[in-house]
């Protein structure tokens, strides 16, 4: 057979590949018989090409569209609820691990900071209205105050729908402020990451003081796990991102921020979902305080311990296996 006959004899198939190839799923589904058949004419093909020494230019055409069969035929397709729920067992907890240094500092600092301030505003009544403005302290003693019609809810809601809305709201614009903070050579992050503790710091030492921590521990204890967890994961993300503008290991500024990157959107996008958790906590079940105390207390301690379990253990089995 010659170059020219073989040429004029299988182009025609090898076009009606290429539309299969390239076309939609849906059409590619409803031809997925036709498309298996024409793909091992495919193979045969070049084949032949090849042990004719036929013109490069077919070998490469036809190499390609076998390349594109393969890619179909034997690529492993990924649904987004398979994707979701590996990023939750492996990818998440995989990023935490591999960075637990800087963020164990970031822990240090942001509790450190928040021990400081509680106990400073703790031993010194009124402290926390020289620091904050009276109004606001007042708003939060309300908030904790069994006697008030404001006990454990945002003036700004009514229900627990409500409470969901604006915890979501709440949460979110903290982490994403802490992260984008990181574009200023991470000191943006670095700033919110303090600001956060000590204000935690000042409201915690104040509540203290004045008598109100039978309110306030059951109420926050459950959803503070994943919170603040993810607030320091959110800070830890934007100083990853500016540490890595500046220090290239080698790398073009580009390619530093990229690597980093791939590191610090999956830690970002981790901790969203933690503040989401947090707020669907907070509004549904930190409020129930007609619920025993020592239940939600108990139901708080174990969402730590938990917490922890999931970043100590989860995804060890996938990480072992993508080092070796």
């Amino acid at each position: 057979m010659t170059e020219q006959s073989f040429i004029e004899r299988r182009s025609g198939a090898w076009n009606e590949f290429s539309v299969l190839a390239r076309g939609s799923r849906k059409e590619l589904k409803k031809g997925a018989v036709s498309f298996v058949y024409k793909f091992r004419e495919l193979t045969q093909d070049l084949n032949i090409a090849k042990a004719n020494g036929y013109d490069p230019v077919i070998i490469e055409r036809l190499n390609s569209l076998v390349n594109e069969g393969n890619q179909i035929l034997y690529s492993q397709r990924t649904w987004p609820l398979k994707s979701f729920i590996n990023f939750i067992v492996n990818t998440f907890p995989n990023k935490i691990r591999l960075h637990w240094k800087g963020i164990l500092a970031a822990s240090l600092l942001f509790y450190g900071i928040a021990i400081f301030f509680g106990v400073l505003c703790y031993v010194k009544p009124g402290f926390a209205k020289e620091l904050l403005r009276p109004g606001l302290v007042s708003q939060i003693e309300r908030m904790y105050d069994p006697d008030s019609i404001y006990y454990l809810k945002p003036r700004e809601v009514s229900n627990d729908a409500d409470m969901f809305g604006f915890y979501i709201y709440n949460n979110i614009s903290i982490a994403f402020r802490t992260f984008a903070g990181g574009i200023f050579a991470g000191i943006g992050s670095l700033f919110f990451l303090c600001l956060n503790a000590g204000f935690l710091g000042i409201i915690e030492g104040h509540i203290f003081q004045i008598g109100y921590e039978k309110t306030f521990v059951p109420f926050v204890i459950a959803h503070s796990s994943f919170e603040l967890t993810a607030i320091i994961f959110s800070a830890y993300a934007g100083l990853l991102l500016g540490y890595r503008f500046f220090v290239t290991n080698g790398l073009s500024r580009g390619a530093s921020i990229k690597r980093a990157g791939e590191d610090a959107i999956p830690i970002m996008a981790g901790s969203a979902l933690m503040l989401f958790i947090a707020a669907a906590i907070e509004a549904f079940w930190s409020s129930k305080h007609l619920l025993p105390i020592e239940l939600r207390i108990g139901v708080g301690i174990a969402l730590w311990v938990l917490l922890l379990a999931y970043f100590l253990f989860a995804g060890r089995a996938s990480g072992k296996k993508n080092e070796s």
